[in-house]
């Protein structure tokens, strides 16, 4: 092929593993990607061309090299612009191992960093060398497209349904690929002459065959694909992600609601420390205010310097006040309950610095915000926390420091690793605010995306039912019962650091109904959420628990007693609203009122059984003539027999297993262990034992070599019912046995001689059982017969 035509053909090579770069770059951050596929398409392709007249052994070594080079220098730039840290032999390696699957992990869209370019970058190398080659060295244009091919219907694969459909870039394909045959194909003979009569005639019929059959072959494949394609043209494409695991979380992040007692019982640990770098000051009280339509005005904006540390009051943690914005730090967000503990379920996927919006919850389709959102900056350094969920305020928008894995639906933060004191992260979250003047009208949203935060589990206690009803009545509007649920937790109940931890129902039972006096009545905000949140699915609100922080104003080192958690309510058209059932510090508690505690139940105790009358015609030291009954505490027929029943079971069991156990140690014995003629006898003994248990003994007076003939006799005489391996001849075991028993210290068999026979003993005994009736096989292991022949 001239070299103009390999340079087109080389060319539009290059160009198709550019669009399949350029079709993968939608689904990432940034041009960086194409960047560096464009790069290696070029510079594969173009090296390939340099080399053409070189051996064909030193190319495939030489572009190697240069790919390896090249994709250190990817591993490095994406390294340096995703603010990655970490040694370029370190990187590489960690990019090596997991590019494939945190690639398929990863968060739309994706952010260039070192595992997820480096698969693209060598993929397109390899497609833009392997296409190379193809054209220029073996001049084949048409295979020379087959690897961009590939390529690009690989990235069609990987974007799926996360892209926009773009219509030009697949024509362009195609018309680079057509320009790319037409260049590489050679001009057809312009004449015949020369050729005979017949061998031209012959020629036509094979050109014509050929042409036709192709065209025949492609009909074909649209009359049988077409029907499929066109039911597939309004779809949207499958998503190779929905197949590949996510991030799993360890168990000690699965209901960080129990870590709170752990913390509550060492309040001064110190677990993380947090710098305002932009956003609210908290010390400034006008900018918190209640999950109340009275609550007013935007918070403050501006900058904030952190104040020096100092230890935090001794108080009862509050919830935090839920105003227009949401300044706490969360750690998690607890949506699923099954009436025994609250769990996180969510969708970790990994993701780069920017962070996609949070998805918008159940009952909102857009953010609709009173207020401009308020942009807060903070820089986390870890001490004292571990785990892997990473504190942030809500809706975080970027983070930088660190990677992260992200989900969406609770735009909460997870750390590929155990968390370690040391690890900083800055956090710049996009806090949007609520409409607090909805609530007193908004409904609660329904449905199959909402059944999950109104599960209560299988069985509920009905006096929560009852306590919920009591609360609730007369109270129509989904705000006004929350708000009443909130107000009958906080004047009824007393925060407890000491208290125990739990939040199954019988734990908020005891919480809810028992004596003060006897620990009742009392909790830590893990008992007032759970409790808010599971008497709010009870009166029909869906509800969840977020487990967080409080921060100290302007920022500071946070300790365990800034732990706490809270309940949240879903409403249509607002999204999720806090609420804050914890006490005052300062304010006694009332007493519950009767119409909220349990109603008693009757008993459950078997009346006193009356003496019937004595009879006044027996004299008074005679007994009675009516029998009693037997007391109810006599036992009964049915238990005797059937304890008896299962202790005879039991021990017929535990028989069995000794009687196999003997045989196992038996056989083990005779077979493993001692000098090579003992184990000559312990496999003749195994054979005797296998013929006795198949019920066919030899008797005692035969000889060696008559038992092998009786030995043959017994399998011959018993088909097996499906193909099995013939069973050994046993005459060289006979004349080992009589050589281990007769011959003297002269004549006794070796290793190999005891290796031999004890195969030719274990596959006989295998072929015999094999060809016994189910029955004998199943008491094959426990029958004690060959116990009693050793005995013997």
């Amino acid at each position: 092929m001239k070299w103009w035509r390999v340079a087109v053909v080389s060319g539009v090579v290059a160009g198709l593993v550019i669009l399949a770069g350029l079709s993968l770059s939608r689904i990432y951050n940034g041009p960086l990607l194409l960047r560096l596929v464009a790069g290696a398409a070029v510079a594969s392709v173009l090296l390939s061309s340099l080399l053409r007249r070189a051996p064909a052994w030193l190319v495939a070594p030489v572009s190697v090299g240069a790919m390896s080079g090249y994709a250190l220098l990817a591993v490095r730039v994406s390294a340096a612009a995703a603010g990655v840290a970490g040694d370029l032999g370190t990187l590489t390696g960690d990019a090596a191992r997991n590019a494939v699957p945190r690639l398929l992990t990863a968060l739309i869209p994706v952010e260039p960093q070192p595992d997820t370019v480096l698969a693209p970058v060598v993929l397109a190398w390899l497609a833009g060398f392997a296409g190379a080659e193809l054209a220029a060295r073996a001049a084949r244009p048409a295979l020379a497209l087959l690897p961009p091919t590939a390529l690009y219907a690989g990235a069609l694969v990987l974007v799926g349904p996360n892209a926009p459909v773009v219509l030009w870039q697949p024509l362009a394909f195609v018309a680079l690929a057509a320009a790319a045959l037409l260049a590489g194909s050679a001009p057809p003979p312009t004449t015949l002459s020369g050729i005979a009569r017949g061998e031209r005639a012959v020629l036509r019929l094979r050109m014509a065959t050929g042409v036709w059959a192709g065209v025949a072959g492609v009909l074909a494949v649209v009359v049988l694909a077409a029907p499929n394609v066109a039911g597939r043209v309004g779809r949207p494409p499958a998503d190779p992600r929905r197949y590949v695991e996510p991030p799993s979380l360890d168990v000690l992040d699965q209901n960080p609601l129990i870590r709170l007692s752990g913390w509550a019982a060492e309040p001064d640990q110190r677990l993380f420390q947090v710098a305002v770098l932009r956003g609210v000051d908290r010390s400034d009280p006008t900018t918190q205010a209640s999950a109340t339509p009275s609550a007013q005005g935007p918070p403050s904006t501006e900058e904030v310097v952190p104040p020096e540390e100092g230890p935090p009051a001794e108080q009862p943690p509050e919830s935090a006040d839920q105003g227009a914005y949401d300044t706490r730090l969360r750690l998690a967000i607890l949506a699923d309950w099954d009436g025994v503990t609250w769990h996180v379920d969510a969708d970790y996927r990994g993701a780069g610095r920017v962070l996609p919006a949070m998805l918008p919850p159940p009952g909102r389709a857009a953010e609709g915000e009173v207020a401009p959102p308020l942009t807060i900056e903070e820089r986390i350094t870890i001490e004292g926390l571990r785990g892997r969920l990473m504190p942030a305020v809500a809706a975080p928008a970027r983070v930088d420091g660190v990677r992260v894995a992200y989900d969406r639906s609770t735009g909460t933060l997870l750390h590929p690793a155990p968390l370690e004191a040391g690890v900083t992260y800055t956090v710049t979250s996009v806090n949007s605010s609520v409409d607090v003047n909805l609530l007193p009208v908004a409904d609660v949203p329904s449905g199959p995306t909402v059944a999950r935060y109104l599960a209560v589990g299988d069985t509920v206690p009905p006096d929560l039912s009852h306590l919920a009803d009591q609360v609730s009545q007369g109270d129509s509007s989904p705000y006004l019962r929350a708000l009443a649920l909130e107000a009958f937790l906080a004047d009824h109940y007393v925060f407890a650091a000491d208290a125990p931890s739990g939040h199954a129902y019988p734990n908020l039972r005891f919480f809810l109904f028992d004596d003060p006096r006897a620990g009742g009545r009392r909790g830590t905000s893990e008992q007032f959420a759970s409790a808010f949140a599971a008497l709010g699915r009870l009166m029909g609100l869906p509800t969840r628990v977020v487990v967080g922080f409080r921060t100290p104003a302007g920022g500071g080192a946070v300790t365990a007693r800034e732990a706490l958690a809270w309940p949240e309510v879903l409403f249509d058209e607002v999204g999720w609203v806090a609420f804050d059932p914890m006490p005052d510090a300062d304010i006694p508690p009332q007493p519950l009122e009767d119409q909220f505690l349990p109603k008693p139940t009757p008993p459950t105790e078997p009346p006193q059984s009356v003496e019937p009358p004595q009879d006044p015609t027996l004299p008074p030291s005679s007994p009675s003539a009516v029998a009693a009954p037997p007391g109810p505490g006599g036992p009964d027929a049915r238990v005797i027999a059937g304890g008896v029943g299962g202790g005879l079971l039991t021990l017929l069991v535990m028989l069995l297993i000794a009687v196999a156990l003997l045989r196992y140690l038996v056989r083990r014995r005779r077979l493993n262990q001692g000098s090579p003629p003992q184990r000559v006898l312990g496999a003749w003994g195994e054979v005797l034992d296998a013929l006795a248990l198949a019920g066919t003994p030899p008797p005692a007076h035969l000889a060696a070599a008559e038992v092998a003939d009786h030995a043959a006799t017994v399998v011959e005489g018993r088909p097996a019912r499906r193909p099995r391996p013939a069973a050994p001849r046993l005459h060289d075991l006979a004349e080992r046995v009589n050589s281990a028993g007769f011959a003297g210290p002269t004549g006794e068999p070796d290793e190999i001689s005891a290796h031999a026979a004890t195969a030719q003993a274990v596959e006989y005994s295998r072929a015999l059982r094999h060809r016994l009736p189910w029955w004998r096989r199943l008491l094959w292991p426990v029958d004690p017969r060959p116990l009693r022949r050793r005995h013997r």
